[in-house]
């Protein structure tokens, strides 16, 4: 298993080298520029020049490229064009809250994912199954956004449940106990939202993994041994029906992190994500670039985790 780990470690670094490439190339198709957005009428084009110099944007391709990739193996994300202040400790500001919205939703997805999946699979064919199927097709069916402007609607406009944004209660000085319920309110609408299309998916996958493990002789073998239908669907048919699952246990980590992007903007929530449109609109590069590196690393370590759960789930595989 070292070996293994090294080696895909070492697999991985030409292809952050391929994805700083054309996270870089992308960012250079797109339209306009970072100093659109500081143009003054006031200003001469004397003055816009030399901030495009001073900031490296007269350089050749292939020089700003090194100049950036250079700064990041240094540990230096660089710099927002606006305001200078350093996107490495930007980030950090916001990953705090954006690891406590995304690790909910994971822990729901999973939670309420799998255990459905396989009563799905064990009422096959029976009202339960059609219902929680159709369910699934409406959870990945339906866009994050007008969900979460729904839930908001019902349970903090209508009902006053809940409130509609933000991570804490502005001005409130909540302590202990308090403070927990205070976050626990303001995280459970986003994590949900969030968390809707990744339950859809773990619950079919479990569903259809779980039918195909039920229909094994050995689960056959154990059914007729006397043991309780309990014992054998979570020991015996269960385990051996991670598998599947466990490719979604990886890469549902990166896809909750993008998915974090819109609804995070809706609930106002003081993320990465709301930080990623706002560095959008504002054409804020160095912030979208090292934001989108971030994401590939995640994507990386979510494939390599996998790999290293299927070793646990079925001892057969060995690396």
């Amino acid at each position: 298993m070292k070996k293994y780990l090294i080696k895909r470690l070492l697999q991985s670094i030409p292809i952050l080298i391929g994805i700083s490439i054309m996270t870089f190339a992308i960012m250079q198709l797109a339209p306009g520029n970072p100093m659109q957005t500081m143009i003054d009428p006031k200003i001469s084009a004397e003055e816009i020049e030399r901030a495009q110099e001073n900031l490296g944007l007269n350089d050749s391709l292939p020089v700003q490229y090194f100049n950036w990739i250079t700064q990041i193996l240094q540990g230096n994300l660089g710099y927002t064009i606006k305001t200078g202040q350093p996107v490495g400790q930007l980030i950090l500001e916001r990953l705090p809250a954006t690891l406590l919205l995304t690790g909910t939703a994971f822990i729901i997805a999973f939670v309420i994912g799998v255990p459905l999946g396989v009563y799905s699979a064990t009422k096959r064919n029976k009202l339960p199954d059609y219902v929680l199927t159709v369910m699934s097709f409406i959870g990945i069916s339906i866009p994050s956004f007008f969900f979460g402007l729904g839930m908001i609607f019902i349970f903090a406009l209508k009902l006053g449940w809940l409130p509609t944004s933000g991570m804490v209660t502005i001005g409130a000085d909540y302590t202990g106990f308090a403070l927990f319920m205070d976050y626990f309110k303001h995280v459970i609408m986003p994590a949900l939202v969030l968390a809707l299309p990744t339950v859809a998916v773990v619950m079919r996958f479990t569903r259809s993994s779980m039918l195909e493990v039920l229909n094994q002789e050995f689960i056959r073998t154990a059914d007729s041994k006397g043991l309780s239908k309990a014992k054998v669907y979570l020991k015996h048919a269960l385990r051996n029906a991670l598998i599947p699952v466990i490719t979604i246990f990886g890469l549902s980590i990166p896809f909750l992190f993008g998915g974090a992007y819109i609804t995070e903007h809706i609930f106002n929530w003081p993320g990465m994500g709301s930080l990623g449109i706002q560095s959008i609109v504002a054409r804020e590069y160095p912030v979208i670039m090292a934001l989108n590196l971030f994401t590939s690393i995640l994507v990386m370590a979510g494939n390599l985790l996998a790999d290293v759960m299927y070793a646990w789930a079925d001892p057969r595989i060995r690396y």
